[in-house]
């Protein structure tokens, strides 16, 4: 595996204690903390996302809102 390869991978990997989603129409990759698991509103969010993808996606977890309302909810989840 070259350098640009691994760095590619470190790039595309979340940090520990940390999971990827991607948001909008554009796709956009937010790194976000696990404990947002423990947010109703945010489970619900990724019960819709498995509802409408599924769950073995094959492009990672997609959640079905636009970027505003995502960066909303982190916005609030972040504060707490």
């Amino acid at each position: 595996m070259t350098k640009k390869e691994e760095a590619e991978g470190r790039r595309r990997r979340a940090p520990k204690d940390h999971f990827v989603v991607y948001v909008g129409n554009e796709r956009k990759r937010f790194v976000v903390p696990i404990s947002y698991l423990k947010n109703p509103s945010f489970r619900q969010l990724l019960d819709n996302a498995a509802e409408e993808y599924g769950y073995d996606n094959p492009n990672g977890i997609i959640l079905p809102c636009d970027e505003s309302s995502f960066n909303s909810l982190i916005s609030l989840l972040g504060s707490h």
